[in-house]
């Protein structure tokens, strides 16, 4: 009976969080996710009813964010027709060029800060700004399964900390995004929009959250036939594959660990987290079922799509209900001050790199990043859907593409995971130094390969 009560549950704060946003005009203009709503409000009665809450309502939510997070990187190349990586730079090198200056720069900025303020003044570790591009970059799904690590370093309130700070990311890319938009209109600086039309820039299902009957889109196709094997079955059974064999690639590295005492001691290996080996592991099935197997048509692209949004749903629910409120409150003035500092980060390159650093349509293409470098990909979709809604631009093509190179590493990838043990282990000056020299690097890559091409004067 725990795990019923545990899981219906969490399924009722998901539907109080769809309703909420269908019904309240407030959460609507935010454009928050059922999710994150759902979760806000678990999170509320949580704390308001203390121990008052039947025994095991919230049973395994603790646990669940840290599996649930290997489904959507599992998925995250599953289902998808690799390009080659020439046919990407093509198409993406200036996008991936500013979205990695964009990334980088946040651990340039919040451990900056860190270091010269927060860590002298606040008594907090010098590494305390790295809840910045966990939450920001990566999102509530790499903060809450980066959750064992940040404990296995003595530091489990980090992992509240950054499902805090994803939270008031994806809220600052919405409000920051929407003033952004109106400040590039009335400059001039916007390709299709010429005039903000709240009913236009709220078309379809972007307010309340549900499509109309005529514009429902198909949430998969049945690429089996049933009678063999449902569909949706086989699609969880590879991505449970993709996920096992990131399991057996981590216990390699903790194989090669043992074999370095100084390595061992400090846990590099052991420490680093299952969710960025299963999107390897999901990289290696679809190469292997479309380049091996040459079966190109097994595995559907919505499907997988569904699956992962599904666990990413309950992921968040379950992630911002449990955040430790208790533990943050300790250092709530200092997060402010390191997701402020993130935010100023992130409109400083929209208004003031994106236009020298992106070709045409270069606000589209910041929008669209800063909304991902905030929030999710589907945050930085939404927001240039308002400035692009017939598509018209490249911004799209352009940051698609630079998904595929730019995710696995940032997006809560692997630098992600290696950033926080370097952190604690080398120290937040060691992971500053590596971030302005990536950052620099990029800066030179762009000023050799792309400012003749595609620079433009500012406007």
């Amino acid at each position: 009976m725990t795990i019923v009560l545990s899981f219906t549950s969490l399924c009722i704060l998901l539907i109080i969080g769809k309703v909420l946003r269908v019904k309240l005009k407030f959460l609507q203009k935010l454009y928050l996710p059922a999710a994150v709503i759902g979760g806000l409000v678990g999170l509320l009665i949580i704390q308001l009813s203390g121990d008052a809450l039947p025994a095991g309502v919230t049973a395994g939510w603790n646990k669940l964010p840290g599996f649930l997070i290997n489904i959507c990187f599992a998925c995250l190349f599953l289902g998808v027709n690799i390009p080659k990586l020439s046919t990407i730079w093509k198409q993406s090198g200036p996008q991936l060029a500013y979205g990695q200056i964009v990334a980088w720069g946040q651990y340039v900025v919040a451990l900056g800060i860190s270091m010269i303020l927060i860590a002298p003044v606040f008594n907090l570790p010098k590494f305390f700004g790295v809840i910045i591009p966990v939450g920001f970059e990566g999102g509530h799904g790499t903060a809450a399964g980066l959750s064992e690590l940040f404990a296995s370093y003595n530091w489990a309130e980090g992992t509240d900390y950054a499902l805090t700070s994803a939270t008031l990311g994806i809220m600052s890319a919405i409000i920051v995004g929407t003033w952004l938009i109106n400040w590039a209109v009335r400059k001039g600086h916007t390709k299709q929009l010429k005039e903000i039309n709240p009913e236009v820039s709220g078309q379809e299902s972007n307010v309340i959250g549900i499509y109309d009957p005529e514009k429902q889109p198909s949430a998969g196709k049945q690429t089996v036939v049933s009678a063999s094997v449902d569909t949706f079955a086989l699609h969880i059974a590879i991505v449970g594959i993709a996920i096992f064999i990131g399991y057996i690639l981590k216990q390699g590295l903790i194989g090669i660990e043992s074999l370095f005492p100084v390595m061992q001691k400090n846990g590099i290996l052991s420490a680093f987290p299952l969710f960025p080996l299963s999107m390897i592991g999901g990289l290696i099935v679809q190469l292997f079922i479309s380049r091996v197997l040459k079966i190109k048509t097994i595995l559907d692209r919505e499907t997988l799509q569904r699956i992962s949004g599904t666990a990413l749903d309950f992921l968040v629910v379950s992630a911002i209900a449990m955040i430790n409120i208790s533990l943050i409150s300790k250092g709530i003035i200092p997060m402010f001050i390191v997701v402020l500092v993130g935010i100023l980060w992130n409109v400083f390159c929209v208004m003031i790199l994106a236009k020298r650093l992106l070709p045409d349509a270069w606000f589209e293409r910041a929008i669209a990043e800063m909304g991902q470098s905030m929030g999710v990909t589907a945050t930085g979709l939404m927001l240039l859907r308002v400035v692009d809604s017939e598509q018209k631009t490249p911004a799209y093509q352009a940051f698609g593409y630079k998904q595929l190179l730019h995710e696995p590493f940032m997006g809560g990838g692997i630098w992600t995971s290696m950033a926080i043990p370097l952190c604690i282990i080398s120290g937040a000056g060691t992971v500053f130094f590596i971030a302005v020299i990536a950052v620099t690097l990029w800066l030179i890559v762009w000023f050799l390969l792309f400012r003749k091409k595609h620079h433009s004067k500012p406007e």
